[in-house]
């Protein structure tokens, strides 16, 4: 079953500083995603990478093209639905996160963990301990669970975002590289973790750059260059020849 059908999706940028010039962000990109399939999405840097999980989660609009995401209840258009489907979405089947931390202030990590779980009415109890269970796994000190992420490094505060994202086990998750500032050990662990998820039938679309975690978590690569789709390949056929 499809979840995900990207149709001709473009996306330009007004660069007002560089007197309205438009800087092309993807161009006509197209594929599809099955229902519990893991997308990596590689590329040079400028490529388009996070460009597309943007415009997939609507954080950035699409200029042109469609994102049609196939729900059990009929599909939405991701690029042209009113923001309140966008919000619901969010909300109970699309989750995303980036490499960086969007910090709540004087909020322990624990609880920012919890929050979306606790958002959809599980109690806080409950959400605390998979919270603890989720941050345990990705290797976070005990001591910090009730700290402030704004005090942490950059390794903390992602795995953190890792946990935040997977916590309400969505059924499609955007991450874009999720690992990038993890040791290898901690991010070993973080593989484990997004292996069993999917197993659980989350479908994930992921930047990543290192080839060892593509390798370890990828159905299909997704090659970017110049906003534009290269190939789209089973990971038994990817040369891993871009990673920058």
């Amino acid at each position: 079953m499809t979840v995900l059908t990207i149709d001709g999706l473009s996306k330009t940028f007004d660069m007002h500083v560089l007197g309205e010039k438009q800087v092309v962000g993807l161009d006509d990109v197209s594929f599809e995603v099955d229902d519990g399939e893991f997308l990596a999405i590689v590329g040079e840097s400028g490529s388009g990478k996070s460009s597309l999980l943007k415009c997939i989660y609507r954080t950035y609009q699409p200029t042109a093209g469609r994102v049609v995401y196939h729900d059990t209840g009929g599909d939405v258009d991701l690029a042209a639905c009113p923001e309140r489907d966008i919000i619901a979405l969010r909300d109970d089947a699309i989750g995303y996160t980036s490499q960086f931390l969007d910090e709540i202030p004087r909020v322990p990590a624990v609880d920012v963990v919890a929050r979306p779980l606790c958002e959809q009415g599980v109690p806080n109890d409950e959400a605390r301990t998979t919270a603890e269970s989720l941050l345990s796994r990705l290797h976070l000190p005990e001591e910090l669970w009730d700290a402030y992420p704004a005090t942490f490094s950059g390794g903390e505060r992602q795995r953190i975002n890792l946990a935040q994202a997977i916590a309400p086990k969505p059924r499609l998750l955007l991450l874009d590289e999720p690992t990038s500032a993890l040791d290898p050990e901690t991010r070993a662990a973080a593989i484990d973790l997004l292996q069993e998820y999917l197993e659980d039938g989350t479908t994930v679309i992921g930047v990543f750059h290192n080839r060892d975690v593509i390798e370890a978590v990828a159905d299909r690569v997704v090659v970017l260059a110049d906003g534009r789709v290269r190939q789209v390949v089973p990971i038994e056929e990817y040369n891993g020849e871009v990673f920058a």
